[in-house]
């Protein structure tokens, strides 16, 4: 049997049993064999085919956002819109035929944004180049899901969800230390857990780990666990961005459901919004602006350092100072992150957006 035919074989026998205690470690290796089976197509369709088709792009800028969306959504005249790209546009389908890249400018960033040919039902399993076109998303830190309709949302979803991307989702909490010898040592840190331990190791076996030790702080599902286990889950954020809204009065266009409140309406054509939706984008990303301030002189506030959130001085040190950043002494530091302005703080103190940071090394 080919892989594709093992797929829909084991995809069946999922849907016709019925999910209980006595099935739970059945269901549980089914579904690890078919997470590995998708995993191995993937590589074995997708992975180094992707370069020579045109979709390889080189991560630049402080971040990488992505618009992904079915054909004629608007992707082309948006990305135009954003940014300096020209991309071409027309009213038919599948007028993006490679990776057109884009570097949006907005508070101080350089925000590289790719828009990729038009996704279609089927993707996930490699229909229209589809496991190429995922394989950029991959390298993303934001996407954009593009739609001109609401009804298109659920299918985008699920093909980004069959080729292994877990949007606005945490990594779970498993620990997995493989060892040569000893067997499964399994701690379960949690209190009437959803899985038994047969359930467990099945899956776990499923995946080739017959020795390790494995810890388990959080009620994890089947699906939980195979994503902490499987090397090619992405856990990335997404926005809802509903294109097209200068011409959805009295069409027909389906705007409602339970994703309408969170999307952004935009027109991409007319101009609509789009302030709103590189705030978002700005917002989602989670960067922060350190300006530097040099000792005895006044802060450079017009191009800040682009940080992700989370960074401390010690970061700074090192983008600043570089291999002399083992030389920092402290800083001081005016700002939101600031207890009063000029505050002496360690390496390790965390910083907020729009600090000033003065480095003593």
């Amino acid at each position: 049997m080919s892989s594709e035919k093992d797929i829909e074989s084991i995809e069946e026998e999922i849907r016709k049993t019925p999910y209980h205690k006595a099935t739970q470690a059945h269901i549980g290796r089914l579904k690890a064999k078919l997470a590995r089976l998708r995993e191995a197509g993937e590589k074995g369709e997708g992975g180094g085919h992707a370069a020579g088709a045109g979709y390889s792009v080189r991560k630049s800028g402080d971040a990488t956002v992505l618009l992904v969306g079915f054909p004629s959504v608007g992707k082309s005249t948006l990305i135009n819109r954003l940014t300096k790209a020209e991309s071409k546009t027309a009213e038919y389908d599948f007028t993006t035929l490679d990776v057109i890249p884009g570097m949006l400018e907005h508070n101080g960033a350089k925000i590289q944004m790719l828009d990729i040919p038009g996704m279609i039902a089927g993707a996930s399993k490699g229909k229209g180049r589809g496991r190429q076109l995922l394989s950029v998303v991959r390298n993303a830190d934001l996407i954009l899901l593009v739609v001109d309709d609401m009804g298109q949302l659920e299918q985008i979803r699920l093909e980004l969800h069959d080729a292994g991307f877990r949007l606005d989702q945490k990594r779970p909490d498993v620990s997995i230390v493989k060892k040569d010898t000893g067997g499964l040592g399994i701690n379960l840190a949690v209190k009437n857990p959803k899985l038994g331990l047969d359930a467990i190791r099945s899956v776990l076996q499923e995946f080739k780990v017959h020795n390790a030790d494995v810890l388990i702080r959080e009620d994890v599902s089947v699906d939980q666990l195979i994503d902490a286990i499987a090397s090619n889950r992405v856990y990335v954020p997404s926005i809802v961005v509903l294109n097209k809204t200068d011409r959805m009065e009295g069409i027909g266009f389906r705007t409602k459901g339970k994703d309408a409140a969170g999307a952004i309406p935009i027109s991409a054509l007319k101009g609509h919004n789009i302030g709103k939706l590189k705030d978002a984008i700005w917002g989602k990303l989670e960067l922060l602006r350190i300006y530097l301030k040099r000792i005895g002189k006044d802060p450079d506030m017009q191009e800040p350092f682009i940080l992700p959130k989370g960074t401390t001085v010690t970061g700074v040190a090192e983008k600043v100072l570089k291999k002399h950043a083992k030389g920092l002494k402290y800083a001081r530091i005016w700002g939101p992150s600031a207890r009063f302005g000029g505050q002496h703080v360690g390496g390790r103190h965390l910083l907020r957006d729009k600090d000033i940071v003065e480095l003593h090394a």
